[in-house]
């Protein structure tokens, strides 16, 4: 028995990587860079002044917006700090992947503040670095999907064992109790 999960754990572990799916080596790399560019928005951010726009008229969702935007790029650092130090874990990489997007879009939706209430150049500044990441946003979408469908595997591999094992172990008779001695006076 042991011998067949040392044999499954094997061969999971060389199915994932003939899946498909990046190693910690090359993904570390792509995480690491989407982390580092994605803290480049950081110094713009810190330029905007929402609360001089709501004195020009703009809306006061403007400052909840870009306060979001500043508390959605630290929770990117961190959960992309986590992913670098455990790759193969799915909900770590989802997570860095939805709070990527969470803050693309507070990002967009901030830049008409910034265009209209304080600097156009700065909005496309803002915008301009953002994208630059789309690169590493698609490279870690592959990696998820990827990811994903390696875990699917895995678990069909590991469910199908289990029920050869419990197959087996139906089929064997179970083993007769010890005839009970009778007892002399």
């Amino acid at each position: 028995m042991k011998f067949l999960l040392l044999l499954l754990s094997f061969s999971v572990a060389t199915f994932a990587q003939t899946a498909g799916v990046a190693t910690p080596w090359d993904t570390t790399p792509m995480i690491a860079s989407l982390s580092a560019q994605a803290a480049r928005l950081k110094p713009i951010l810190d330029q905007l002044t929402p609360k001089e726009w709501v004195a020009k008229g703009a809306p006061d969702a403007y400052i909840a917006q870009w306060k979001g935007a500043e508390d959605e790029l630290g929770f990117l650092s961190d959960s992309a700090k986590a992913l670098e130090k455990q790759p193969e874990r799915l909900t770590l990489a989802l997570d860095t992947y939805f709070r990527l997007q969470s803050l693309e879009l507070r990002l967009h939706s901030l830049v008409e503040g910034v265009r209209n209430y304080q600097n156009p150049a700065v909005g496309d500044l803002l915008i301009g670095v953002a994208a630059e990441n789309s690169a590493n946003r698609d490279k870690l979408r592959q990696y998820i999907t990827d990811l994903a469908s390696a875990k699917e595997q895995e678990f069909e591999i590991a469910d199908k064992e289990a029920q050869r094992c419990r197959g087996t172990l139906t089929k064997q008779t179970p083993a007769k109790p010890p005839a009970a001695k009778k007892k002399t006076p």
